[in-house]
């Protein structure tokens, strides 16, 4: 299969390592998409695909009208994302509709357009930016609730990888859900949790990306559905708590 690379979310954060990290390989060809015009400049082996936002009802549409034709997508990588910061005294409806439709509804409508446009096939890997914080099994008193948007749209995403697997399995295409580690980025500073970065072994986001491109290189079929951790336990604070110790690395993470 041909090694074209679609990021969904390519201009800042994981998204943005990870359209360099595969447009320094010679034999790859990354489509990165970003929610407003194309960045200014050009660069090697990258091709723009612009005003594809996740939040709308449009994402999936606009973006295979601009994607060229006849091609074959080897690895989708959908890492768009939003977090607006909770608590339970200060709930909020706005943020909470925003995450649970970047993180929850807008990947289904673009992997659905993706695979009726015939842009997927088999061999193909769909890769779903998920966190840890959408397990279930480890949320733990060690470190309390709140945050309700964000968990529970990651939660989501989880539930909705999983039915993707089921519906795409026969076509051959695997789909995976991944936390790719507790990242250093402007998204995790704005919400405060730059004060956690040291204590929780926060990574850059090229740590992280190349983490995740290696792991993607070994993700096939057999682990259709699953749930992981390429860079393991280190950065989940409620990992041995709930798990144990000792723990592997990749980790296959609990819903």
């Amino acid at each position: 299969m041909t090694n074209n690379i679609l990021i969904v979310g390519a201009t800042r954060g994981l998204g943005a390592s990870l359209r360099s990290i595969y447009a320094s390989k010679p034999s790859t060809k990354v489509f990165a998409t970003t929610r407003l015009n194309r960045p200014s400049g050009s660069e090697h082996n990258v091709s723009w695909v612009s005003f594809v936002d996740v939040s709308r009802p449009d994402a999936g549409q606009m973006l295979v009208e601009q994607l060229p034709s006849p091609l074959k997508l080897s690895t989708v990588i959908i890492t768009a994302g939003y977090f607006g910061f909770e608590t339970f005294d200060n709930p909020d409806w706005e943020k909470q509709v925003k995450m649970y439709t970047t993180s929850a509804i807008g990947p289904v409508f673009v992997v659905q357009n993706l695979v009726k446009a015939g842009l997927l096939d088999k061999g193909s890997k769909v890769i779903l930016v998920s966190s840890e914080s959408g397990s279930i099994t480890l949320r733990h008193e060690k470190e309390g609730g709140g945050n309700y948007g964000h968990h529970a749209s990651k939660s989501a995403l989880n539930m909705v990888g999983k039915l993707l697997s089921l519906d795409l399995k026969d076509k051959g295409i695997a789909v995976g859900l991944v936390h790719p580690g507790f990242m250093r980025t402007e998204m995790t500073k704005s919400v405060g949790f730059d004060k956690y970065w040291d204590a929780g072994g926060a990574v850059t986001p090229d740590e992280a990306g190349r983490s995740l491109a290696s792991f993607i290189e070994t993700f096939d079929i057999s682990k259709t559905g699953q749930f992981w951790a390429p860079r393991g336990p280190g950065d989940i604070g409620t990992a041995e708590a709930v798990l144990g110790s000792n723990l592997p690395t990749p980790l296959q993470l609990p819903w």
